[in-house]
């Protein structure tokens, strides 16, 4: 790891005189790593008919227990940036690798849902809150000058985490039964985010990658706002909804992949549960695909593309029946979702700035988890009203394209700092 000439200014803090190489690249795999640990959370359908079949729990009681987490996910993303602020990545990702790992053992333990709710729900979600930050906020400031590429890399490894982590899972289960398989996973995962959390840090004061001017507004357009200034502009509460809405639509999916594939197409659940593998994948590429495109062609400009196309696929999705058809249709919704998670952090950082980033986007994760809740319960919803998921998915594909409006009503909160700065706000804004 090299670091480049480090000087120090007037106030004693540090300034990079050039550039430090080699080492935010060991850092983001290090972040990947920590995501794809935490991202296992989206193979908790792998434990609900083990569960059920263990304790006589239904269904619905083993899914909340996932939409809990999904719900304090959120919550402790903003205390963790909030936090980090302050502290740094480290302690709070050391604090997260506690409490994820402890939480996921006790879920083994748990013989009442009462205590299922507590160790994973909230226990464990607060881990995942705050370890779902810290390479998030992190990356953000080693890399201005790729945002949208270096976000959808580190969130990528979160939608990628059930893909690794299932099959793990599945094996496990039948090998040592549900309480060591959940022990198992609880000491790996503690293990790979303390090891991931050793090599977290911020980079210098000032710090630049090369051909990026140190304190120009190149990086960033906008001045570095606080979390309560951010919040008292409407454009955070434009992102939050963006956001929320983008979750909602491919959370119903993820919820009800297995089942709908087997009403709609009328498949075996063995080839149903191979569904969840296929948007896994998606979940896993939209993050960092669609980020990466955002550097090119703007972030506004992305949600719109994404909205529409989750309105275009949701509306044939209601016409299939077809597996092959599902499946492509459902990838490509995923493929979106994903992609929301990997463009808004670096959307909001070229709002508000890098500075405040992990309490800003802290907060604006909040919309996960009430989309967690949301998206399922709303699904499920019209589901029953309609007796057929035809109905519920045309009404996904009527909110999804309303949603396209809201993309477009969106500039940053800025004043510009002069008329050089005019064509790169206009980057910004498009």
């Amino acid at each position: 790891m090299r670091v480049d000439r480090i000087s120090t200014n007037s106030r004693g803090g540090e300034v990079a005189t050039t550039t430090v190489l080699s080492s935010r690249w060991f850092i983001a795999a290090s972040g990947v790593l920590m995501q794809v640990a935490l991202g296992a959370v989206y193979a908790w359908s792998v434990f609900r008919i083990p569960l059920t079949r263990a304790y006589g729990w239904t269904i619905s009681e083993v899914t909340m227990a996932f939409e809990l987490a999904i719900l304090v996910l959120g919550l402790a993303a903003f205390f963790g940036g909030a936090w980090m602020r302050r502290a740094g990545p480290r302690p709070i990702a050391v604090l997260a690798a506690f409490l994820y790992g402890l939480g996921t053992i006790l879920a083994g333990q748990s013989h009442t849902v009462a205590c299922l709710y507590v160790s994973y729900g909230v226990i464990a979600g607060a881990g995942l809150g705050l370890g779902y930050i810290v390479p998030v906020a992190t990356l953000i400031r080693w890399f201005p000058d790729k945002r949208g590429m270096i976000t959808g890399i580190a969130v990528a490894g979160f939608g990628a985490g059930a893909l690794v982590t299932a099959p793990i899972a599945e094996t496990l289960i039948a090998a040592v039964g549900l309480p060591v398989t959940f022990a198992v996973l609880g000491i790996s995962y503690f293990v790979i985010i303390i090891l991931a959390a050793i090599f977290m840090r911020n980079p210098p004061v000032g710090y630049a990658p090369d051909g990026a001017r140190l304190s120009s507004a190149g990086a960033s357009v906008v001045q570095n706002l606080t979390l309560s200034q951010a919040a008292r502009t409407w454009q955070w509460y434009g992102l939050w909804l963006v956001l929320f809405l983008n979750t909602v639509a491919g959370i119903a999916i993820i919820s009800q992949a297995s089942p709908m594939a087997q009403e709609i197409s009328h498949v075996s659940s063995v080839k149903a549960a191979g569904l969840v593998g296929i948007i896994s994948i998606a979940n896993g590429a939209g993050r960092f695909l669609w980020a990466w495109f955002s550097d090119a062609i703007g972030r506004k400009r992305v949600f719109v593309t994404m909205f529409l196309v989750q309105a275009a696929a949701f509306m044939l999705l209601s016409n299939v029946t077809s597996f092959v058809s599902l499946a492509i249709l459902s990838f490509i919704i995923l493929l979106c979702y994903g992609g929301g998670f990997g463009t808004m952090p670096a959307f909001a950082a070229d709002y508000f700035g890098s500075k405040d980033i992990g309490s800003i986007y802290g907060l604006i994760l909040t919309a996960w988890g009430v989309a967690g809740v949301v998206g399922p319960s709303a699904m499920a919803h019209v589901r029953e009203a309609t007796s057929q998921y035809q109905g519920a998915l045309r009404v996904m594909a009527l909110i999804t394209f309303v949603s396209a409006i809201l993309p477009l009503l969106l500039h940053p909160p800025v004043t510009l700092r002069s008329a050089g700065d005019r064509s790169i706000l206009d980057a910004v804004k498009h």
